[in-house]
């Protein structure tokens, strides 16, 4: 047996002996698919995060988290009758073969564009879209909410819209409009059911990020550095700390954030 297909077959061995009934882990044995898909996300960002480090060793060990989860998602199928391993297999070697005529077929392409290009209009033969239908701008815009985090996808339906004429003459207008919602989100807090009050919470997300559209500024990466920076601040109030910061009263915990602050920032 070739060794790629040796090591992959032991995984499915291991996860299958998690998932038995008789000596397998109570936690996995617990996992469903729906159960198991916050796991999906947070190792495709760690496998994200790795690859950007460049560290082969943590590329390797979190590409191997990720498979994981394809396994596992299989596994429980499989217990249930609806696919296998084999099916999600066969059926993206299929796909990557209708998707890619140029190479298992006699197509000709000139560029990368017609390789894209021909991409889009097999993917829409596919799901049975018509070309009318491929042209909507909803059809164009209802994809980056399937395939982006929330907000990535907001920033990329922004910018569409606003390319197809869905735009404030000025950025005083964007102003306008998110004070608008927020005052809204303020109103459904005071009065409206939780689904209204998250809704409006979108609402107010969603014009925030024409704000950061409009001055050229990427929502996700500003909101990852206020992450870190946050973070950083904390490992610096724990290094002040003379013990746990849960026994700190707010004024202190504030004194030795605003301590960290200046010495990472100066």
């Amino acid at each position: 047996m070739n060794e790629n297909l040796k090591a992959l077959q032991e995984l499915i061995d291991v996860v299958a002996k998690l998932r038995n009934p008789n000596g397998g882990c109570p936690w996995d044995l617990e996992q469903t698919p729906q159960t198991l898909t916050p796991y999906i996300i947070e190792e495709a960002y760690e496998t994200i995060d790795a690859i950007k480090s460049g560290d082969k060793n943590a590329i390797a060990e979190e590409l191997g988290d990720l498979l994981l989860q394809v396994v596992l998602q299989a596994q429980i199928a499989s217990e249930h009758g609806d696919f296998s391993l084999k099916e999600i297999a066969e059926g993206i070697s299929q796909k990557l073969i209708r998707r890619h005529p140029h190479v298992f077929d006699s197509t000709s392409v000139l560029s990368v564009d017609e390789v894209r290009q021909n991409w889009e209009q097999i993917k829409a033969a596919e799901k049975g879209q018509s070309a009318q239908e491929q042209a909507l701008l909803s059809t164009k815009l209802d994809k980056y909410t399937k395939k982006l985090p929330p907000l990535t996808a907001a920033m990329k339906i922004s910018q569409k819209a606003a390319e197809a004429g869905f735009e404030w003459e000025d950025i005083d207008g964007v102003w306008e409009k998110f004070a608008e919602e927020l005052d809204e989100f303020k109103q459904a807090l005071a009065h409206e059911t939780p689904q209204h009050q998250e809704a409006e919470f979108g609402d107010v997300l969603f014009s925030l990020v024409q704000l950061a559209r409009w001055n050229n500024i990427d929502p996700a990466e500003a909101l990852q550095g206020t992450n870190q920076r946050f973070i950083q601040r904390l490992k610096k109030m724990e290094a002040f700390a003379d013990r746990p910061l849960n026994e700190y009263t707010l004024a202190e915990l504030e004194a030795l954030w605003q301590r960290a602050k200046k010495e990472l920032f100066p």
